[in-house]
């Protein structure tokens, strides 16, 4: 297992980099505790052209500012002052291109994550859903702005791939207030895994 090289990440197609994800494996490891999933769900976000974008229209602010660095930094904001939700940085400087992390597998570290989610006992509630992917890998704010190539935060390979019948495409989920871009087919999921989130309408 590798960690994905920082040019994974500093590419112009966010969309590719997105699907390209799937399959991959998040690590982190806090204090000694190691914990890890593969990815099974993702969406895209394309930067100031897509009204679903933190930073559509250019926007800039101190929550957001990460998305305009270098790929290969995590952006990790609050959900209804509840969720913290991880987001991969992508492209280059000034290009605020990111891709949140919506399902992971659970591979390592099982037992930690039900203490962090609260859980009594493991099933696909565990990491489905982007709230609990976090909770559970023990992803915080406060790692907003982080290098996705360090040694307690990164993404790996270990050369698993999914073939392309196994991966479907739909809306993103959640982001009707975006108009005509919330019908994008910018979400990426692999069939019938139980670690995917509920389908959109």
């Amino acid at each position: 297992m590798k960690k994905l090289p920082i040019d994974f990440y500093r590419r112009s197609n966010v969309l590719q980099i997105a699907r390209e994800l799937l399959g991959k494996i998040v690590v982190t490891k806090w204090n000694g505790i190691v914990t890890s999933g593969r990815i099974v769900e993702v969406e895209a976000y394309n930067g100031i052209v897509d009204k679903a974008s933190h930073a559509f229209g250019g926007r800039r602010t101190k929550r957001n500012d990460v998305m305009y660095a270098e790929g290969g930094a995590a952006y990790i904001y609050l959900c209804y002052g509840i969720h913290h939700l991880f987001n991969v940085v992508t492209n280059n400087k000034d290009i605020p291109h990111a891709i949140l992390i919506r399902g992971v597998e659970p591979i390592e570290g099982i037992e930690e994550m039900l203490k962090r989610t609260a859980k009594k006992k493991f099933d696909n509630t565990l990491t489905k859903g982007p709230g609990n992917v976090s909770k559970a890998l023990g992803l915080h704010t406060q790692q907003t702005g982080d290098s996705l190539l360090s040694d307690y935060l990164f993404i790996a390979d270990d050369e698993q791939q999914y073939k392309r019948i196994e991966i479907a495409t739909s809306p993103r989920i959640g982001v009707d207030y975006a108009r005509e871009d919330a019908l994008l087919p910018y979400r990426f999921y692999i069939k019938g895994n139980p670690f995917v989130s509920g389908k959109p309408k």
